[in-house]
């Protein structure tokens, strides 16, 4: 509750700093913002042109679903994710001059990255409807559950978030192992290939575990299956309960470094 009323307290300083964020990311390019989302869309095309043109995958199921519709509701919410997770990791680093001020709620910082990301993910969202109707495939109210899922994204990365940034600041290498932990991230979530192609094997169920699973699966189970998120069962079940301990954890992790940030920055 502290917490949601910093943010309302501080919405107009968080906007303000969130698109000053999104500008200066990309300064010092000809294009600027425009790269925000180029790089996304270009990395979509070398995907479905890999997989579909050069190694002819197919969606999975009945072979009715586009494989450019499917691969990008699995590539979409991953994008978004781990865009997050990295700028937040090194947030308190980047602005270390705000952090040293005794006035200014820190609390603050994670979110104004989360801002500026999400402004790009509601583009691709737009993006991906488009294509989908394109398809044949147009909005049904199943279409809702993108808010859903999308909030089940921004409670993950924001307790991961705060407890990987508040780390970052003692552990300098926090960043990395955060990038090359993302990258095998991709790969073991089923992003670019379908876990139907290994239901049934032993170790399925722990690529279950995966959070993104819930949020990647969530996305096309609502898209393309019509199918709402309490039907999943046990899956919904562990990932709030994951989602409750992480944030008990980013909670205690925060405020016990919080006090000696000023010190290491």
């Amino acid at each position: 509750m502290r917490f949601l009323q910093i943010l309302k307290e501080n919405s107009k300083l968080i906007w303000f700093l969130s698109v000053d964020d999104l500008k200066k990311r990309y300064a010092g390019s000809a294009l600027g913002i425009f790269w925000a989302f180029v790089q996304p869309c270009v990395t979509i095309l070398i995907y479905w042109f890999v997989f579909q043109v050069g190694l002819k995958s197919t969606a999975p199921g009945n072979g009715n679903i586009p494989f450019i519709v499917w691969i990008m509701c699995g590539l979409i919410p991953w994008f978004f994710f781990s865009d997050c997770l990295n700028t937040i990791t090194n947030v308190f680093i980047e602005y270390s001059y705000l952090v040293k001020k005794v006035v200014f709620n820190i609390e603050i910082l994670p979110v104004i990255k989360l801002i500026s990301c999400l402004v790009v993910h509601l583009f691709f969202i737009l993006l991906l409807l488009l294509v989908m109707a394109v398809f044949g495939y147009f909005p049904t109210i199943s279409f809702l559950q993108i808010l859903y899922y999308l909030f089940c994204s921004i409670a993950l990365v924001l307790s991961l978030g705060y407890i990987f940034s508040s780390i970052a600041v003692f552990f300098r290498d926090m960043g990395q192992f955060v990038q090359v932990a993302l990258q095998a991230g991709m790969w073991l979530t089923p992003i670019l290939w379908a876990f139907s192609t290994i239901e049934g094997n032993w170790f399925a169920p722990i690529f279950k575990l995966n959070p993104m699973f819930y949020i990647v699966e969530g996305y096309r189970t609502a898209l393309l299956d019509g199918i709402w998120f309490w039907e999943r069962g046990w899956v919904t079940v562990y990932f709030w309960a994951l989602i409750l301990l992480l944030t008990i954890v980013a909670n205690y992790v925060f405020n016990k470094l919080r006090p000696h940030f000023a010190d290491v920055l």
